[in-house]
This record gives structure tokens, C-alpha cells and sequence, in this order.
């Protein structure tokens, strides 16, 4: 099975069991870009993925 990374209106396919930081640079994301929710729930880069998991990226608008 897998855990997915939803970003805007694209889908990343990740393995179960590594962490989220590893699964954004897997996925070629920028991981001070994004905040990730799941199940409504802000969750941080160390959070480790599981099977049938569907994270939901919003991407932030930074400035400078």
C-alpha cells in the first residue's frame, strides 16, 4: 500500500513508514513551503506515515 501527498490538485505517491520530511524531499517538495494536515490535524515534519494515509499540503505564501 501507500501514503499520499496531496498538493494543490496533484497526488504523490510515498511509502508507508518513512518520515514526512523524507517523503516531501522523496516528492521533490520543499518542505518549508507547505504546512501538512491529516484528518484535519497539522502534523510535523518528523511525524512518521502510515498505510492509507492522505496528507493534504496548503502551500504557504511567504514574503520577502
Amino acid at each position: 500500500m501507500s501514503a499520499i501527498l496531496i498538493l494543490r490538485d496533484k497526488e504523490y505517491e510515498v511509502r508507508p513508514g518513512m518520515s514526512l520530511l523524507d517523503a516531501l524531499k522523496k516528492s521533490n517538495i520543499v518542505p518549508e513551503s507547505v504546512i501538512a494536515i491529516r484528518d484535519g490535524e497539522m502534523i510535523t515534519e518528523d511525524e512518521i506515515l502510515k498505510d492509507g494515509d492522505k496528507i493534504k499540503l496548503v502551500a504557504v505564501i511567504s514574503g520577502g
